[in-house]
């Protein structure tokens, strides 16, 4: 089968190459030419374990290449994914621009019965929106589907070779033939479904994993004005087979480049449709505060940032990516420079370049300051922020970071550190939900 895929982004490189390894003709067709120049020479433009040797193995063997010419990746495609970008727009809906542009784009390469699917998120109703974009611009007769997407930044070549359950929404056999054989070597649970079903659906999982974060954030503030520690209370409640030990996260709240938008994205097509008093209003809304009354109660406990020392460690959203977006970093570092505290960053992860353009202004105080090595860390800070729970941030030696007869605030932002051992280093040790 020859595919094409529309959109180099983080879905749209995963989703090529896993096509590709199973041995299809693949295009991964984008307008960016400086992208597309580094992933001809297999160059990942994003931290992504396992993707460049997956994208190495299959150019190798010819079976994918990457081109900004749409009739080169169209004309012969029996399948043309779009994996672009559906950022939220400025009221909370999605903005389907780059979908509509896709469409248009496409439809005059397109060949007779080729199947359009989109793997985007986008809410239900959206594919009677691309056919007529595609149906303006050419006669063929052609099929739609979609083809949601359920990746984790980190972990998105091992979630595509590997997935829980592949979801195609189809309107007709043929189409869910072609789909369902085309994931067979995935070994996975088919879901065959209508296509507004399959895009309720993706909304559906972020926002209920999103939901989830809220509820034990919720619970771990209860847990830390009462006696109680969310450690303990997250492993009694974890044998109960209706709810499960897994996917329990206190912290600083959900960040990333999914969650708060499909929350949000979710919240205002509810609102679209009559459905106004919803729950996803409520969660965005504590997500949205999380942060703020976070940094509040650590401001009160060590007697306001100013003049203050601060070490920040991590400043990804999560680990194994360079992921940016909606990170803990981009909103506790601003805070704490408007307060007047000196920060001093690590991450083992995150380039300089992605530093100079999330944290323009911040850079620019004179305040901020990013090392490339923990080494390079002060030890005399007054506070340590764990942001981001990196393995070798996690298991660091800590004791490198103290100042004998200095009191230092350690704030576990993850509840990853061991609370015992971080006191007898001298830390004042502050968990999300913990007692110490």
């Amino acid at each position: 089968m020859t595919i094409a895929v529309i959109g180099t982004g983080f879905v749209g490189v995963v989703s090529a190459a896993v096509y590709a390894s199973f041995g299809h003709r693949v295009y991964g067709l984008d307008i960016d030419e400086k992208k597309i120049a580094k992933l001809k020479q297999s160059q990942v433009p994003f931290h992504e374990p396992q993707l460049e040797d997956l994208l190495k193995e299959t150019q190798q063997k010819n079976n994918l290449d990457f081109t900004t010419e749409y009739k080169k990746a169209i004309e012969d495609a029996d399948l043309i994914i779009i994996a672009v970008g559906t950022p939220s727009a400025l009221d909370g809906g999605v903005d389907l621009k780059y979908v509509f542009a896709s469409a248009e784009s496409l439809a005059p390469f397109l060949k007779e019965d080729a199947i359009v699917a989109v793997k985007s998120t986008v809410p239900p109703g959206t594919l009677d929106l691309v056919r007529k974009r595609i149906e303006s611009k050419t006669k063929v007769k052609f099929n739609l589907a979609s083809l949601p997407e359920f990746l984790r930044e980190g972990t998105a070549v091992q979630d595509t070779l590997s997935p829980d359950r592949v979801v195609i929404g189809a309107e007709n056999n043929p189409t869910f033939e072609v789909l369902e054989d085309l994931h067979t070597p995935l070994n996975a649970p088919i879901v065959k479904v209508r296509p507004e079903s399959a895009q309720m659906a993706k909304y559906t999982a972020n926002a209920y994993l999103a939901t989830r974060i809220t509820f034990i954030n919720q619970v771990a503030d209860i847990c830390e004005k009462s006696g109680a520690d969310i450690e303990e209370v997250v492993k009694a409640i974890g044998y109960d087979k209706r709810i499960g030990a897994h996917y329990w996260y206190p912290g600083p709240g959900y960040g990333g480049s999914c969650f708060p938008k499909d929350v949000k994205e979710l919240a205002h097509f509810s609102k679209e449709i009559g459905e106004a008093d919803n729950l996803f209003v409520k969660v965005d809304m504590l997500n949205e505060n999380r942060i703020n009354l976070l940094l509040a109660e650590y401001e009160h406990k060590v007697g306001g940032f100013s003049g203050k020392t601060i070490v920040v460690l991590g400043l990804s959203f999560k680990p194994n990516t360079d992921d940016l977006r909606e990170a803990p970093s981009t909103k506790f570092i601003p805070k704490l420079l408007s307060q007047g505290a000196k920060v001093v960053a690590y991450d083992p992860v995150v380039k300089s370049h992605a530093v100079k353009q999330v944290f323009a202004t911040e850079l620019e105080t004179g305040n901020f300051i990013v090392v490339d090595d923990q080494q390079k860390l002060p030890q005399d800070a007054d506070c340590i922020f764990l942001l981001t729970e990196w393995p070798e941030l996690i298991g660091m030696d800590y004791s490198n970071l103290r100042h004998a007869g200095k009191d230092q605030w350690l704030f576990d932002t993850r509840n990853r550190l061991n609370l015992e051992q971080m006191k007898e280093l001298g830390f004042t040790y502050q968990g999300i939900g913990r007692q110490g």
